[in-house]
């Protein structure tokens, strides 16, 4: 009766590279796809990033994120690497001095404005068309009909129902809003 023997034979290294590659590939692939599904959102502003970059003196776009440990220190985390520690109060103390003389930039500006108007939007059932950017103004839409313009300038926020004639100035968007004469939304 022949006996069959199995012996164990060693993988070609050629064929554990290209397995160890593929693998590299799938992982790079998988996390790229979940990244595309699902962004992480960066708890810091670019004027967080610029808030911390003044206080200790680094380029804002160095600056990964930052933690609080133990109630007590402050941690700053930079992208290549590294990390500083600073004591809570004083950190905060100097970010109270920045941000007071920090001058908002007009990306930040207009993040704040859309911002607002979302708010101001929900509260009374609007939806608004393209933001124009350089002027902060847009279109005011509710089932479908205009409602009206509203933007923001130098004055504060502004409305008029029509295309042409005079703004209406108040000072926060849904102020604004009330002076077209739309009520809030109610829930049902």
């Amino acid at each position: 009766m022949p006996y069959t023997t199995h012996t164990q034979q060693a993988i070609p290294s050629s064929l554990c590279d290209a397995q160890t590659l593929a693998q590299a590939e799938l992982y790079t692939h998988l996390e790229s796809q979940a990244e595309a599904v699902a962004p992480t959102q960066d708890p810091l502003t670019s004027r967080d990033r610029r808030i911390i970059g003044e206080i200790i003196e680094v380029q804002p776009e160095t600056v990964r994120t930052i933690w609080i440990e133990g109630g007590i220190t402050v941690w700053v985390q930079f992208v290549e690497g590294g990390r500083l520690p600073f004591e809570r109060n004083w950190f905060a103390t100097r970010v109270a001095e920045v941000k007071a003389t920090l001058p908002e930039t007009a990306l930040e500006r207009n993040e704040r404005l859309s911002d607002e108007l979302e708010k101001a939007c929900a509260v009374f059932g609007l939806y608004h068309s393209e933001v124009d950017w350089l002027s902060f103004s847009t279109k005011l839409y509710q089932d479908g009909h205009l409602v009206g313009f509203v933007g923001c300038n130098q004055e504060g926020w502004y409305t008029r129902p029509r295309q042409y004639g005079l703004n209406r100035v108040a000072a926060s968007a849904e102020q604004v809003i009330r002076l077209l004469g739309v009520r809030a939304a109610v829930a049902a």
